[in-house]
């Protein structure tokens, strides 16, 4: 029986919950299958893209490295310290790919498919989080968290497309390129190209969300901007074994996963500062 008329209890929010991860899931099908059937596109032209010359990204740090080099300043570094920023030509050679298991170009296929959905529908599945923590929030707190969802929304895509774009072809270039001898040539089995690629694309996605988690935990009083700045250095620390677990084992995927690491940190000690000084004022 329950206390109050219209109080629901711990089974019915299971319940509640249930559904709302159910249609979650059925969007995230959905779309996967979407994606599975446009395989074309989910790999030709997204996923393959970062490794070929022609990628924006490797364009734009070529075009860089050559006008640095005809500079007076690329001139004289080059004469000082033997430095061509050519070097910036990533992926100038397309990283050459082959399949090794019998089942592994259509296993690829299906947890690439299941990821695509995942991402296409992350807007739906963060509405759908937050029509089931909003009705346990106060009318202000509803006002006051009214685009949470776009905000959480931006974030993920946004590190999304920071993985992608900035991420994604530098590993790719590091990873592919790196050998410990001439005798070794670097031949990329697609599970591996396309595991690396995935984990580091969703881990930006992620991490991403770091100044929403801030807010919400500045709202309920948990963190302080005072706490974060005190423990800045030990925070750095664990930003580089955050990195270190989320990404491809080597260290430069580790360092590129934990600079944007640090600037939300930093980020997130301004959000967590703003709120302390609103909730101050409503206390004068």
């Amino acid at each position: 029986m329950k206390e109050k008329e219209g109080e629901m209890t711990f089974l019915e929010h299971l319940e509640q919950l249930r559904w709302h991860i159910v249609r979650s899931l059925y969007a995230i099908i959905i779309l996967a299958v979407l994606a599975f059937i446009n395989k074309k596109i989910i790999f030709d032209k997204i996923l393959f893209a970062p490794k070929n010359p022609d990628f924006i990204t490797n364009q734009i740090l070529c075009k860089f490295g050559h006008w640095l080099n005809s500079t007076s300043f690329g001139t004289w570094t080059n004469k000082w310290f033997g430095m061509d920023f050519n070097a910036l030509c990533i992926n100038d050679k397309p990283l050459e790919l082959l399949n090794t298991k019998m089942s592994g170009q259509i296993s690829t296929h299906i947890w690439i498919s299941l990821i695509a959905g995942l991402i296409l529908a992350s807007p739906y599945v963060f509405w759908e989080l937050w029509r089931f923590i909003s009705p346990a929030l106060h009318t202000n707190e509803r006002r006051h968290t009214r685009g949470a969802v776009w905000a959480v929304t931006l974030l993920f895509l946004s590190g999304i497309l920071f993985g992608y774009y900035i991420i994604a072809p530098m590993t790719i270039f590091f990873l592919g390129s790196y050998a410990i001898s001439d005798q070794v040539k670097n031949l990329i089995d697609i599970s591996s190209y396309f595991s690396s690629v995935a984990s580091l694309i969703l881990a930006t996605g992620l991490v991403f969300e770091f100044p929403i988690i801030a807010f919400i935990l500045s709202k309920v009083g948990i963190l302080t901007p005072s706490f974060m700045r005190k423990y800045r250095k030990h925070a750095v620390v664990i930003i580089l074994i955050i990195g270190a677990i989320i990404t491809p084992p080597d260290v430069f995927s580790q360092i590129l996963v934990s600079i944007p690491l640090w600037v939300l940190y930093e980020l997130s000690i301004f959000i967590s500062a703003r709120v302390e000084r609103k909730r101050n004022k409503k206390t004068i």
